[in-house]
């Protein structure tokens, strides 16, 4: 453990499966869920920011843009980092921060309003729960949850807590996708069908990598937390621990999350009936374990006997470009070209929606001859945190463009597309119970029970 921590952990956890703050935090913990603190419209609101390294320092500098707002608090479990990021933040000339390096710590700080996380994804939703249990209110990147139980947990935790909570599927609050998707829904193209989602991403190697010592000032066994242990490599640790089952859930979960979304959203659906996932660890020979190519299908049966899909598709090498969607060919680097976004197919035409970086955010083509039809570009994904300090302050579920709701559906795609690839087979998904149906291996693989959690890691079962 964190050597500046000054707690003692069992105290802090309980591991039995009751409310697990322990210490000053224990008398608190009723009062905060029933009566969140009212912000005042110019009223500051304090927030911390768990994990920095990348897109979390993306947090706060954008964060850090939105008037009567400050950054109090930033934690990484490497002192290196954070000595990186204090003193970007001073050249930015944004306030000093305090700097943790166990988010335990951090959360016993009152004075912060919410909790900002972009940590490895196998973290997200225990700081997640432990934050609504600590008063705080929630920003989760994306994906939210490891699992699907957590996922679901995270839900009756943001209940049980009176927590506002916002998830990271960032598009939701674009003004670009808002504009496309709402033509698509007043039926521009028609009856829609089927949306495809694209995840062509150029990724090099990982290579081999054989055990080291930890690096000085890295706390390793906190980074590991929720996961098993291992012997520390440089590829189970920053950024290629996305391409490792315990601590990441492959690009499907992590880009591929975004246009899961998205593809529900224009489909207005939510969970599957069935899907199949196939794929594999292509050309490259590796320490990977993830597929860097998955071909995904979702299946939805609606009234009337009615049908709409959902594909996806995970791309890691050389590819082409889709309805001119992405960067165009060798464009940066000798990367692209990159293509992410998704095609929305209906019976008078096709919507193409792709990244707000690219010069149309979206384009209609309409009928049999393809006539180019609306096309636009407003704003981008940054609204997303306007978007939740706005909630912050009215403490309106209503005002969440991206909830938590939404997003563990959009996971619990992700989840059951990994699942079927894993185990080879497709699945009937229950979408009232949420469970695969006559498969108690896939469901206990949506749960990672056999995967397990170390102690003092685990989310309780009762909330």
């Amino acid at each position: 453990m964190s050597q500046n921590s000054g707690l003692n952990r069992r105290q802090f956890i309980n591991t039995s499966g009751k409310i697990g703050f322990g210490l000053a935090a224990l008398g608190g913990l009723k009062t905060w869920a029933a009566s969140p603190r009212i912000i005042g419209a110019n009223e500051r609101i304090r927030l911390a920011v768990c994990g920095v390294r990348k897109r979390g320092f993306d947090h706060v500098r954008l964060f850090s843009e939105i008037p009567n707002v400050s950054i109090e608090a930033i934690c990484d479990i490497d002192e290196n980092v954070l000595r990186e990021r204090v003193a970007k933040m001073e050249e930015l000339k944004l306030p000093k921060a305090r700097t943790y390096t166990d988010v335990r710590k951090l959360l016993e700080d009152q004075s912060i309003d919410a909790v900002c996380i972009a940590t490895p994804h196998h973290w997200h939703s225990l700081i997640a729960f432990w934050a609504m249990q600590a008063g705080k209110d929630v920003y989760v990147e994306k994906p939210c949850s490891h699992n699907w139980w957590e996922g679901r947990q995270l839900i009756r935790a943001s209940k049980r807590y009176n927590r506002i909570i916002q998830h990271g599927t960032q598009t939701r609050s674009s003004e670009s996708a808002n504009e496309a998707i709402q033509q698509l829904h007043k039926g521009l193209i028609g009856e829609v069908y089927l949306s495809r989602g694209l995840c062509f991403k150029r990724r090099p190697s990982i290579g081999h990598t054989l055990p080291e010592p930890v690096p000085a000032g890295v706390n390793y066994d906190l980074w590991t937390g929720p996961a098993p242990a291992h012997p520390f490599t440089k590829n189970r640790f920053h950024y290629n621990w996305h391409w490792f089952w315990e601590y990441g859930n492959g690009d499907l979960g992590n880009q591929g999350v975004h246009q899961v979304d998205i593809a529900r959203w224009g489909l207005g659906v939510g969970f599957p009936n069935k899907v199949t996932a196939m794929g594999g660890h292509f050309v490259n020979d590796d320490d990977q374990t993830t597929p860097n190519s998955l071909v995904c299908s979702f299946q939805y049966d609606l009234p009337g006997g009615k049908r709409k899909m959902i594909e996806f598709e995970v791309r890691h090498g050389i590819t082409n470009r889709e309805a001119d969607i992405g960067t165009e060919k060798l464009g940066s680097g000798n990367q692209g070209p990159n293509v992410i976004g998704n095609i929305f197919y209906g019976a008078d035409g096709y919507l193409a929606l792709g990244d707000e970086d690219t010069a149309n955010a979206y384009q209609f083509w309409l009928g049999s001859e393809m006539k180019a039809g609306p096309t636009g570009h407003k704003g981008g994904s940054r609204y997303a945190f306007a978007n939740f300090i706005k909630a912050l302050r009215s403490r309106k579920q209503e005002d969440i463009a991206s909830t938590i709701e939404e997003g563990h559906i959009s996971c619990t795609l992700v989840h059951l597309a990994n699942a079927s690839y894993r185990l080879g087979r497709s699945l009937n998904f229950d979408p009232v119970k949420e469970e695969v149906i006559g498969d108690a291996q896939a469901n206990r693989l949506l749960r990672d029970e056999d995967r397990g959690y170390r102690k003092g890691f685990r989310i309780p079962e009762r909330i």
